[in-house]
This record gives structure tokens, sequence and C-alpha cells, in this order.
């Protein structure tokens, strides 16, 4: 071996120690190509990465090529001496070749740069090997990470659909696809209906919310049994029967099943013109949807235990009332009609029996409120107003004071179920921001169904003003609580803004929420 030969060996191992370090699959594909263009003496080098399975270029390192060069790559000279090209093989695989062109002053390469590039391709399998590796690892690391975000979503949120929305986000950016959206069974067999989505290819999730796949659809006979469908090509797919696949080139359509049981699906596109899903990534996928079903299902065990807990708390206070108040309450009505019979003071006599009066009419309340107590589910269908006044009583718990309510017209026929859940979730956030940061001593909530928006079309408002210290300018534009009430208008066509608050001279925040209604069926009810 010559000395100049043995100094290239040397100065090949330190650099192919160096290129080991890199973790990065196409930084690494870049260092081996720089590696062996520098000890071949090459102008020009390049990793050519071909995809087995579609045949498609997957990925291209180069060192020595420019943009310009790019461009005119086919007109390197080609043959035996004006390029070098050595297979990388990876774990048996051919992973593609590293190609040398142009030696530099001129000359073929010599059997020394081939010994030298065979040598770097073994060595850059190794090191390529580890790459994958790193990243396959990262990718499980991820998706383990966005499982763990589905289940505390859905086991913390109180609102389902908002929930799902996390599982739709998460599995479209640990997919890195287009768009994810998570499909329930539709009511009388329909099909599959979009409950929740993220992304989307006009970039507006909520516009294909409630979109349902038929039932006479293949895929979702397939989702339906429980067996997940791969498709290349969405828009071509015969398998995916609804308007929304033409926007879509390869997808996983995932059914969230726990044990025998299926709850829904999980559909997850990639844009026309994406690589299509690798193994690996239809596994993860698979995982992270066995993963939100069970927590679907753990979920809905618990809002059931809850259920059962508000049932018996309700049969407690049933019949506390019943066995001790009503009891108590009747036994003084019995005495003050005893001592009535003892009184000669017609006026303190009349007064006694005002005071029985007010006591029956009492016991009779009570009763009511007993009868309704046993006898109404406390998940039965309420009213705006009954729903909001949970919410503020709700939040007055934590706020340490009581917020005042006003309603104005028609609230409870004015305003749909749709635009109800926005509006409570507009209101739970609105109230959640001034207790965090508001330091109110008195907070305002105010429906007004009788509002209307510039061009005249019949809205309602919400509005949440406090008397705390204000929100400043940067805290303004930094509040994602205000950036999530202001998202719910814009999906309804509406708008939300801040205003002065309730203190002197216009102090603290006033939150305010409009969006369109329908014309309201009936005359203004007033203020209460």
């Amino acid at each position: 071996m010559s000395s100049e030969f043995a100094e290239r060996v040397s100065q090949l191992l330190q650099a192919m120690r160096s290129i080991g370090t890199g973790l990065d699959l196409h930084s690494t594909l870049n260092s081996i190509a720089q590696t062996a263009a520098e000890l071949a003496g090459a102008r020009y080098a390049s990793i050519v990465v071909i995809d087995p399975a579609s045949g498609d270029l997957a990925d291209f390192a180069s060192y020595g090529v420019d943009e310009v060069d790019r461009e005119l790559i086919d007109e390197i000279p080609d043959g035996e001496d004006a390029t070098l090209t050595v297979p990388v093989v990876v774990e048996d695989e051919n992973f593609g070749d590293l190609v040398l062109a142009q030696k530099l002053g001129g000359g073929p390469f010599t059997d020394h740069d081939v010994q030298l590039v065979r040598v770097i391709a073994t060595e850059a399998g190794i090191a390529i090997g580890n790459a994958r590796l790193y990243e396959e690892s990262r990718r499980r690391a991820d998706w383990i990470d966005g499982s763990n975000a589905v289940t505390t979503a859905l086991l913390s949120m109180t609102d389902v659909g908002d929930a799902l929305g996390v599982v739709a986000e998460q599995a479209r950016t640990l997919a890195n696809a287009a768009a994810a959206v998570v499909l329930l069974p539709a009511p009388d067999g329909e099909g599959l209906k979009i409950v929740a989505a993220a992304g989307g290819a006009d970039g507006d999730a909520e516009t294909v919310v409630g979109t349902v796949m038929p039932w006479y659809s293949p895929a979702v006979a397939k989702l339906q049994a429980g067996e997940a469908v791969f498709v290349e090509d969405s828009a071509s797919d015969p398998r995916i029967v609804t308007k929304l696949a033409s926007a879509y080139g390869p997808s996983m359509l995932l059914p969230l099943r726990s044990g025998s049981r299926v709850l829904g699906s999980l559909a997850i596109p990639r844009n026309p013109g994406d690589p299509a899903y690798t193994e690996s990534e239809k596994t993860l996928a698979a995982q992270f949807a066995r993963q939100a079903a069970l927590a679907l299902v753990l979920s809905e065990a618990q809002h059931d235990r809850e259920r059962l807990a508000v049932y018996e708390d309700r049969d407690r206070i049933a019949r506390d009332l019943h066995d001790l108040v009503i009891q108590r309450l009747f036994a003084t009505g019995m005495m003050l009609q005893g001592a009535r019979n003892t009184v000669a003071d017609e006026e303190l006599g009349r007064r006694i029996d005002t005071a029985v009066k007010e006591l029956d009419l009492t016991i009779q309340e009570i009763r009511t409120s007993i009868y309704s107590l046993q006898h109404q589910p406390p998940d039965a269908p309420t009213g705006l107003r009954g729903l909001v006044l949970r919410e503020v009583a709700t939040a007055a718990a934590t706020l340490g004071f009581e917020p005042s309510v006003s309603f104005v017209g028609a609230v409870d026929a004015a305003v749909d179920a749709e635009t109800t859940k926005h509006l409570l979730a507009a209101l739970r956030e609105a109230l959640s921001n001034a207790q965090r940061h508001a330091e109110a001593t008195q907070i305002g909530v105010v429906i007004d169904a009788t509002a209307a928006l510039e061009d005249g079309m019949p809205a309602v408002r919400l509005t949440v003003a406090d008397d705390g210290v204000g929100l400043p300018e940067e805290s303004l534009r930094r509040a994602s609580g205000l950036r999530n009430i202001e998202a719910r208008a814009q999906v309804l066509g509406g708008a939300a803004w801040t205003e002065g608050g309730l203190g002197e001279e216009g102090a603290g925040t006033a939150v305010v929420w409009q969006v369109p209604t329908m014309p309201e069926p009936g005359g203004s009810e007033g203020v209460q």
C-alpha cells in the first residue's frame, strides 16, 4: 500500500467517524457525498435514492452541484472514465447509488479511487441505517406524545367535539398530512359523518364538518367492519364516494376500534402528488387510532360515572328535602296554628295566618323541586338561558362572586344549537380570562338576541364585561383565549372584539362576541 493511499484511507476513516455522528438522514447523505468527492478527487458527487415501491425519486443529495449545474446535470459526460458509480446497501437493501463525476485534474478514476468509494459506500450504509433508526424512533416518540395528548384531551375536556378536534389536529401533524377528519356513525345508518376536522384543501376545516360518507361507499363497509383502508389517490379510488376526495392524494382511513367495538373512523389524506404512506407510517397511525378509540371509551365511561354520581346526588337531595326540610316546616306550621288559638290580638293572629300560608306554599314549592329532581334527567335538553346560567354559576365558584346575567329578546327561539355551542364556548373562555387576568370585583354577562350586524342582518351578541385591570395591547395580541373567541365568531360569519369595561370611566375589559341569527319568530321578551 502506497503512503498516499494509506494517507487517504486514514482521512477516510476520520471522515466516516464524523459522518457516523449525524442523525438527520438528508444531512448524512450530503456529508457522504462531500466525503466521497473530496477523497476521490471528483468535481461532482451525488446520492440518488429511488423509492422501491413507486420507482420515484425519494431523495437526492449532492456535492459540487449548484442550481445551475442541476439544470445541466444530464450533460455531464458519462462513461467508464468520466463517472464512478457504487451502490449503497443498507441492511441488505439496495438503498441507492453513490455517483462521482469528473476527476479533478483530468484523467480517469483509479483503482484506489474505486476501493475508497466502495469503503465509503459500505460505511455510508451503516451511517444511513443509524440515521433511519433515529428517524424511526423520533417518529415513534412523536406519535406516542400525540396519543398522550389525545388521551388527556378526551378525559379532561367537557366538550367532546373539541376533544375530537384535538384527535384530528394531532393526526394531521404527526402524519405530515394535508388534513385529518374524525367520522362517527351518522343517524339512521346513513354512513359516517365528519364531526371534527383539521387542515383541509381550502384551509377551513369547519366547512367539511357535517359531511357524510354514504353507507354504500365500499370504504365505509370496511371501516365499520374494523378494517383499515389505504388509498394511493383519493380522487380516483372508487372505494371513496364523497366529493371531498377529489382534492386529495394518498390517504389512510383507519377504524377507531377498541376490542370488538368500532366507534368511528379517522381519515388522514395528503395532497395530490405527495408520497404514499410507508408501512411504518401506516403502523404508527393505526396504533394512534387504537389509542384514540380506547381514550374515547374511557371518556364515555368517565362521563357515565359522573352522570351516575349526579343522579345519586339528586336522589340524596330529594330525600333530604322530603325527610328533613318538609317535616320541619310542617311541624313549624302546626306549632303556629296551635299558637293561633291562644292569641287574642287580631293583628297578631292575621300575621300568624299569613306565616302559615307562606309555609304551605313553601312546602308545595319544595315538593315540586323534589319531583323535578327525581324525574328530570340532568342532561335533558336545556334552552340557551339555562345553559348560560349554568355556565355562570360554575364560574362563580372560582370567581368568588356571582356575575350578573341579562337576556334581551327571545334568546331560546332565536339562537340555534350550533350557535349555542359556540356562544357557550366563547362565554366560558371570556369568564376564564376574567378569572385569571382581570382581578375583577364584578362581571356582567348580557345575551342580546335583538342585535344586528352592519348590514342589518339579525344577530345575537354576547358581552362579558368586568371592572378589572384591563388588558394591555401586547397581551391582547398574544392571548390565545381571545383568539379562540374570535375564531368561533368567524366560523359563524361574525366577529369578536374588546371594549371598555364596567369600572369608572370604562375601566376594565368587555369582550363582545356577535354572530348572525335567523329572524326572531316573535317579539322581544325584554331585559330580565
